[in-house]
This record gives structure tokens, C-alpha cells and sequence, in this order.
């Protein structure tokens, strides 16, 4: 049966609490749940169904329940952020029925351009216009830039390069879409914050894939501030066939990729080592026959729930040549948070005789010969060492970090946390929560694989490390 306005004209609020089941989408409920749900519904309710949002949404495109002025949905491309934003419009702007009002009158669509607020944010594939039903659908008068709905509710597009144009407009509520990529991004939302002020709670959504900017590390600083995350994958069912295996394919293990995909916001501070574009250029899928392999690691000494990780790295290295020619690949970042150090020391065993590895190098400054006692018990005949830090983690990351500026490291997929950390390291020291585990046992990997060709005496270079 077609659309038809006048009979589709039903109180959707009275039917909206009726669309989740166990905190999900009656959606994705059990077959007999969802029968049950639509036989139960009306002609008209069924005419409303495709859309109302809460039946087909994702967890994390609904609003978190609790008091916010702020909503940040953070997410991989792809993860139905645009989708969610535009429904977030829809039902504050929207009545029960076509002609009554909503909660929002006054709206502000705020993109990186004008152009982009309206091939995305309004006549995209998942934009207002898209999403609305006929009898609600607003009017794009592109003059005005300026949607008009039935009722009289009014959103205006706003190019965040123009945020000068936010000085003088109020507004009840706004919808912010990939704020991480503006390039004045303080100056457009610090103008847009002026304006939110009609109503008795103004709210703003945030929609964007994370970058490491301060004006969105601040946003979600705030108490005011609530947020959403998703992956690319959990919208699997909506994107185009091939398009995530080709991708996952490309960029998956990469720090792109766990920006881009995962919507992780990765962080590199001032300073760093490493950073994210240094990194994702040393990215290699394949690897050649090694001369020795290294498990580096840091051990957690203590078995509570809040000790830090051990650390575990491991790394092959080409020795042949001078020793300036010696080059080494980051293979595998096989870090574990264990329950005991018997725990550990089987990952590292594991790891060990995975790679059919040449030596096990393990800081002692903590665990001292408890650390060789617990990984013997677990594999006798390891090849062991002990090494000793004298220095502190920035200084002794610093040589190491001198041999990925010399072309002499590459990194295979699947070091995101690992990489993570590394963009956290300076030579002041860490950056980042907790201790950095897994860069500590990198950097004995790679000191043992490049920096030390005596390993059979235990130079006194790594001694002193």
C-alpha cells in the first residue's frame, strides 16, 4: 500500500516506547518477538514503521538516556553517523502529528562547507530529506539555505569556514557534522555555542570520524558531554557489497585505519617520536627470511587486577652486511594482561615458538631472576636474557627512535595499541594512561636485534640501556 499522509497521520510517541526489546532494536529481536510487535501494530502504525528510527537504529545512533547538552557520535566511516544526526533533527523538530510542533524550532546544520551541509547533511542518502516521511518532509529553499517543515520549524545551514555568519542567530538545537576535519574548528563551534540559547535545554550532535584536534578532545572532556561509538563493521548490513573487505584489506591494523574504521580518536603529542603518518608508512604485508627473531618484554610483576600489561614484541631482523645495513620488522605485538606471571610467561612461550624465535630479552629491574625462574618453569629450553634500564623510558626510546628515522624498521598489520603508545613517547617520557608495556618491549626487541650484535656475551650496551 502507498504512503498516504492522512493515514499515516498516528501519534508515533505512543508507539516509539514499544520499539526496543532488551535494550536493542525490536529489529534484531528473536522472528517470533517481531511478529508478535507487528501484528500488533495498526494500519497506520505499519504505514509509520519504516520511519520510525528507534525500530531500525543501531545502540549507538540513539541518544544516551541521561541529561546532556552535548552528543558526540564518534565512528568509523560508514558506521551511520550521518543517519543518526539527521533522525536526531526529525525528532526534535517533528510533532506527533505533520502539523504540530516539536521540541526545536530554531535548528543550526553546521558543516565543514555549504556545500557539504547540503549534499550530506540534507539531500545526501542519509540526509533529512531522505529520511523524512512525506507528510513531515521539509522544504530546501536554496536561496535561504534555509529547510522549512510543515509546522513551521526551520534549520539553516552554516559553512563552518564562515563561522562569522553564527554571530547574531539563535537557535534551540544543532546539528554539527565532521567537526574533527574543519579547519577553524574552535572559532565555528565557539560561535555556534553563543547561539544555543533559545529553549529550556538547547542540545547540540556531533557527528564526526575522531581526530586528534583539541576543540573535540575538549567537547568530550566536559561533564555536559555524553558520547557514542561504532565501527565501521556495525553497519555492515547497510554498506555497499565488497566495500568493508576492501578496506578492512587496505587499512585494517593500521593507525589510519583505527581512525578511520574503528573510530578510535588516536592521539600524538607534541613532541613524539613516532607519529601516526611516520608509522603508517613503514606498513609492510610481507616479510623475508630473518637471520634472528627477538621477543621483547616488560613484565608485569604484580598479578592484581589494576597491574599493567607485560609487554610482549616480537621482531625479526636481517643481519647480514655492515652493521648500519641491519634491518628489522616489528611482527606481532602479543601483549597480554595476565592473571599471573605463569600466565605471561606461556604468552611469551607461545609467542616464542611461533616465530621460531632466536632469544627471549626481558627487563629485570622489577622481577629480577623471578622472571627467568617463571618462564623456564613454562619453557625449559628458552634462550634467555636479562636486561637492566638505567635510564628513563623516553631516553631509552630514543636510539630506538633513531633507527626508525634511518629507514631500518618496518611494521606489519595489526600494531594499532602498540602504535598507540608509540605516538605517546617523547623524550620527556610517556604521555599517555598507565605505563607503556608494549613500546618498553619494543624497545628491548629492537635494541637486542640492531643495536647489540654481541648478544651472545650481553654487551654493555644493553646493560646500560
Amino acid at each position: 500500500m502507498p504512503y498516504d499522509s492522512r493515514r499515516a497521520e498516528v501519534d508515533s510517541t505512543s508507539t516509539r516506547h514499544a520499539l526496543r526489546y532488551g535494550g536493542v532494536s525490536i529489529a534484531s529481536a528473536p522472528r517470533a518477538i517481531r511478529e508478535a510487535f507487528l501484528e500488533s501494530l495498526s494500519e497506520n502504525e505499519l504505514q509509520a514503521l519504516p520511519y520510525l528510527f528507534e525500530f531500525w537504529a543501531l545502540d549507538h545512533q540513539l541518544p544516551p538516556q541521561e541529561d546532556w547538552r552535548t552528543w558526540v557520535i564518534l565512528g568509523g566511516r560508514g558506521a551511520g553517523k550521518t543517519r543518526a544526526g539527521a533522525e536526531w533533527v526529525r525528532d526534535r523538530v517533528e510533532g506527533s502529528r505533520p502539523l504540530m510542533a516539536g521540541s526545536a524550532r530554531r535548528v543550526a546544520l553546521v558543516g565543514e562547507t555549504y556545500d557539504q551541509v547540503r549534499d550530506v547533511m540534507i539531500e545526501g542518502e542519509s540526509g533529512i530529506l531522505r529520511c523524512s516521511p512525506p507528510d513531515r518532509k521539509p522544504q530546501w529553499k536554496a536561496g535561504q539555505r534555509k529547510l522549512v517543515w510543515p509546522n513551521g520549524a526551520e534549520a539553516q545551514a552554516f559553512s563552518a569556514h564562515d563561522f562569522e555568519a553564527l554571530r547574531g542567530p539563535q537557535f534551540d538545537a544543532a546539528w554539527v557534522d565532521e567537526l574533527a576535519k574543519w579547519k577553524r574548528p574552535q572559532e565555528a563551534w565557539d560561535m555556534l555555542q553563543f547561539g544555543l540559547r533559545l529553549g529550556d535545554r538547547p542540545q547540540v550532535v556531533v557527528t564526526t570520524t575522531p581526530k586528534n584536534v583539541d576543540v573535540l578532545k575538549d567537547i568530550l572532556s566536559r561533564t555536559s558531554t555524553v558520547s557514542t561509538h561504532a565501527a565501521t563493521e556495525a553497519n555492515r548490513a547497510n554498506l555497499a557489497r565488497g566495500f568493508l573487505e576492501e578496506v578492512m584489506e587496505r587499512y585494517g591494523g593500521t593507525r589510519l585505519g583505527r581512525q578511520e574504521l574503528e573510530g578510535l580518536l588516536l592521539e600524538d603529542i607534541e613532541g613524539a617520536f613516532w607519529t601516526t603518518p611516520v608509522l603508517d608508512a613503514l606498513r609492510v604485508d610481507d616479510v623475508p627470511t630473518f637471520d634472528r627473531v627477538i621477543v621483547g618484554v616488560d613484565p608485569a610483576v604484580s598479578s592484581k587486577g589494576t597491574s599493567d600489561e607485560t609487554g610482549i614484541v616480537v621482531v625479526g631482523a636481517v643481519t647480514k652486511g655492515p652493521v648500519k645495513d641491519w634491518k628489522a620488522w616489528v611482527l606481532e605485538d602479543a601483549t597480554v594482561s595476565a592473571a599471573s606471571p605463569t600466565d605471561w610467561a606461556k604468552a611469551v612461550a607461545t609467542a616464542y615458538e611461533r616465530w621460531g624465535a632466536d632469544r627471549v630479552v626481558a627487563e629485570g629491574n622489577q622481577g629480577g631472576d623471578m622472571i627467568e625462574a617463571v618462564l623456564r618453569q613454562v619453557t625449559p629450553t628458552v634462550s634467555y636474557r636479562k636486561v637492566m634500564a638505567r635510564h628513563g623510558k623516553g631516553a631509552r626510546a630514543e636510539p630506538v627512535a633513531a633507527l626508525y628515522e634511518q629507514g631500518r624498521v618496518r611494521h606489519r598489520r595489526g600494531l594499532g595499541e602498540l602504535e598507540d603508545q608509540m605516538c605517546r613517547m617523547s623524550v620527556t617520557g610517556y604521555a599517555g594512561r598507565g605505563s607503556p608495556d608494549r613500546v618498553d618491549a619494543l624497545v628491548w626487541a629492537l635494541w637486542a636485534a640492531l643495536l647489540d650484535p654481541a648478544l651472545s656475551r650481553a654487551g654493555p650496551r644493553m646493560r646500560q640501556l
